[in-house]
């Protein structure tokens, strides 16, 4: 075992395992109209990594198999795969609740006109990239102009029936700006939610927060500062055990966009997939030997159990978490 592993078995007897496949989280490609700085899969304009019709197809077949609840699609900035609209109506067709992860601004690109529209009359969730609600963080983070169109991106979905008490689910997700933890979840969606009524009078579902794991964009940029060591004793240091049982890696199966399957997206981006004698790929898919296969483990899994906790569905429990604070 690593030394996630041990920690880990500290917390739980069977060790890290899965629990069954509840979500199939999807990367349909890694092109995305934005470039960010913490990215961790380094997905950007020039990136022509996509997924085909073929493997999506194959991927709603893996759904049935399993009887998954959610398809969770992600990017990239999902919108620009052209065919994500025909994946979202057969798995929606095949009565599966769909996640999209959306950027905000991917929605005002030329030839999204509809996507809205799409997506409420699906009944897509939408998780949306929002690293905080102050411009000069989200201008750091993912560049001039991006924070403005962002705002503009959640007027048009609350006016399509996003975020809006009665309406359909839009989430926001909040990243660190540094090398440090997010501060309490609840209490920063009261900031949030403070923030953006009072300035531009839009609202949202939740506030989810998520650590920066030390890979992609952000790993470089730990390397170049010197602090990549110290980042790592600090997710390391703030091991939470009582985030185990949550873990999203338990839970779901990440899809690759050429169909490599994979414990999560972050493994995705270090290009390490299920192990332990799991079934690689989505041409074989099996979900009797994926339901309780053994996890891949590396040390930015840290990242997930540090404080209170970390997950594409937000923070993992309620323990409060002392960190710097930047909004």
């Amino acid at each position: 075992m690593n030394q996630f592993e041990q920690r880990v078995s500290t917390a739980s007897t069977q060790g890290l395992v899965s629990l069954g496949i509840e979500t199939i989280q999807v990367n349909v490609g890694l092109r995305c109209n934005q470039q960010c700085r913490h990215c961790h899969l380094e997905c950007g304009p020039s990136r022509t990594e996509v997924m085909d019709w073929p493997t999506m197809a194959r991927v709603q077949t893996a759904a049935d198999a399993v009887g998954a609840r959610l398809i969770d699609i992600t990017g990239g900035a999902p919108e620009l795969n052209p065919c994500l609209r025909r994946f979202i109506e057969a798995v929606r067709s095949g009565g599966r609740e769909v996640q999209v992860r959306t950027n905000l601004t991917a929605l005002l690109e030329p030839g999204q006109e509809g996507t809205i529209d799409f997506f409420r009359r699906q009944r897509v969730r939408l998780v949306a990239s929002m690293p905080c609600y102050l411009a000069r963080n989200v201008a750091a983070q993912r560049g001039p102009e991006v924070y403005e169109r962002s705002i503009e991106g959640i007027r048009r979905l609350n006016a399509a029936g996003y975020g809006v008490e009665g309406g359909l689910q839009l989430d926001l997700v909040y990243n660190p700006t540094g090398p440090f933890l997010p501060p309490d979840q609840a209490a920063l969606e009261a900031d949030y939610r403070r923030g953006l009524a009072e300035r531009f009078g839009v609202r949202f579902s939740r506030l989810l927060t998520i650590t920066n794991m030390p890979l992609g964009r952000f790993g470089a940029e730990l390397r170049r500062k010197g602090v990549e060591q110290a980042y790592l004793a600090l997710l390391e240091g703030s091991f939470n055990p009582d985030t185990v049982e949550a873990l999203m890696c338990r839970h779901q199966i990440s899809v690759g966009w050429d169909g490599i399957l994979y414990d999560c997206d972050f493994n995705l981006a270090l290009r390490c997939p299920v192990d332990h004698g799991a079934p690689d790929h989505i041409l074989r898919f099996d979900g009797g030997a994926l339901r309780h296969r053994r996890i891949v483990t590396h040390p930015h899994c840290f990242g997930c159990t540090a404080g209170a906790g970390s997950s594409c569905h937000g923070a993992l429990t309620a323990t409060p978490v002392a960190s710097g604070r930047d909004g």
